[in-house]
């Protein structure tokens, strides 16, 4: 039995992901929105990710640039790369919990607000030649 635990969790160490990230969760915005804004740095070097978001007026920039820039300082102190060499690997954004409010309209009827929020993931990693 605890052979074949320690053979899984060898396993599970091989095939873990070597790749830098930054998550953050429950953010307060519609997923649509945010992935509109990480479709614009998807695949770029981190330095022009970073001057992309910086001059973006969005809502969802601020946000994705402090999680790119929490993914870089990862990639740096926890895995030793250098961030000359980095790019925005992968960046995704799912859908988290929705708050459900009511909207009230007129002759005692109500509406449904929907206030969405999001997790987003973001992967740096070297630039494979």
């Amino acid at each position: 039995m605890a052979k074949r635990i320690r053979e899984k969790a060898i396993k599970r160490a091989e095939n873990a992901d070597a790749r830098a990230y930054a998550i953050v969760k429950y953010v307060r915005m519609s997923p649509s929105k945010v992935r509109i804004t990480l479709d614009t740095i998807r695949g770029k070097k981190v330095d022009e990710a970073i001057a992309i978001l910086s001059n973006q007026t969005t809502a969802a920039a601020e946000v994705c640039l402090k999680l790119v820039k929490s993914a870089v300082a990862n990639a740096e102190n926890n895995k030793g790369l250098s961030r000359d060499e980095l790019i925005v690997d992968e960046c995704y954004v799912c859908p988290g919990p929705t708050l459900k409010r009511l909207d009230i309209r007129a002759r005692g009827r109500a509406n449904r607000l929907l206030k969405r929020t999001c997790h987003i993931t973001v992967y740096v990693d070297t630039v494979k030649a």
